[in-house]
Order: structure tokens, then C-alpha cells, then sequence
């Protein structure tokens, strides 16, 4: 296998501003992404963290800066550089969502890449793509079902 980059497309039934700001506003990253804790700002540049199980023996802590903030075209984070002070192309890793217009509603393309690049040994690599392929399994089409929750409540 080649590690090399985890790819996910959704059709969502909504605007590319309205998926935009799913993706990007802590109030509802925290809706589709498993309750996580954010306070980024959608904004190039912005430092922040994302953070799972707070207070508890599973508590993650992730630092994440936002590489770009294009509304509503794309928006991407660096992330998982623990024990380093900023992300770089070689110890994080990239998530990309690009949100393409499709009739009324929006093609979200995420691609999540650098896993090979962070230099982990061999079973630490394959661990961590294998736990994030499975977790974008479950949180792209969370993403799809909540803005389809949050565009038909009146």
C-alpha cells in the first residue's frame, strides 16, 4: 500500500457557503466531527487545536493551522505536529476540502496527505492512515447528513 493520500467526494445537497461554514466554524465542526472542540478562526494562517474526550483517559489534543480559507471554494489545516511549535509540509499532516458547485448543491472533495512524509516507522504509519481512512469513512458523510439536518430545520 502506498500511504500515500486519503481521498473522499460527497455530493451535499446544499450552497458551497453553507458547506464552507460547516467545515470551517467550531459550532458545527463540533456537530459532525465527533463532538471535537475547536476554537479556529476560518482565516490562512489562524493557530488553534482540535480536542476529543476533554477531561477524560482519551483526551486528544490536536494542534491545527489553517493553511487557506477560500470561501466557499476550499479551506485546509495542518495537524497532528505534536511536540513541534509550528506545522511544516514535514511533520503534519494536510486536509484539504475543495467545495465545487454542482447544480444546486456542492461536490466536496476531501484529500487528506503527508503521512509518509512525517517519517514514522512502518506500523506507526500504517496505524495512523488506517485510522484516519477510517475516520473520514464516518465524518465526510456526517458532514452531508448534519448540513442536511441544519438546511431543513426552519
Amino acid at each position: 500500500m502506498e500511504f500515500g493520500s486519503i481521498e473522499r467526494e460527497l455530493y451535499i445537497d446544499a450552497s458551497p457557503e453553507i458547506v464552507f461554514d460547516v467545515i470551517s466554524s467550531p459550532e458545527h465542526i463540533r456537530e459532525w466531527w465527533n463532538g471535537a472542540e475547536t476554537e479556529l478562526s476560518p482565516t490562512s494562517g489562524s493557530v488553534s487545536y482540535v480536542a476529543w474526550g476533554r477531561g477524560t483517559a482519551e483526551e486528544d489534543v490536536q494542534p491545527l493551522t489553517v493553511v487557506e480559507a477560500d470561501r466557499p471554494r476550499s479551506f485546509s489545516f495542518r495537524w497532528v505536529y505534536e511536540g513541534e511549535p509550528e506545522a511544516t509540509a514535514t511533520n503534519s499532516l494536510l486536509v484539504t476540502f475543495e467545495l465545487i458547485p454542482r447544480g444546486d448543491g456542492t461536490l466536496l472533495k476531501l484529500v487528506e496527505t503527508g503521512f509518509r512524509e512525517k517519517g514514522w516507522e512502518i506500523a506507526v504509519l500504517e496505524e495512523a492512515y488506517a485510522d484516519h481512512s477510517r475516520g473520514w469513512d464516518i465524518f465526510v458523510p456526517a458532514i452531508g447528513a448534519y448540513v442536511t439536518r441544519l438546511v431543513s430545520t426552519p
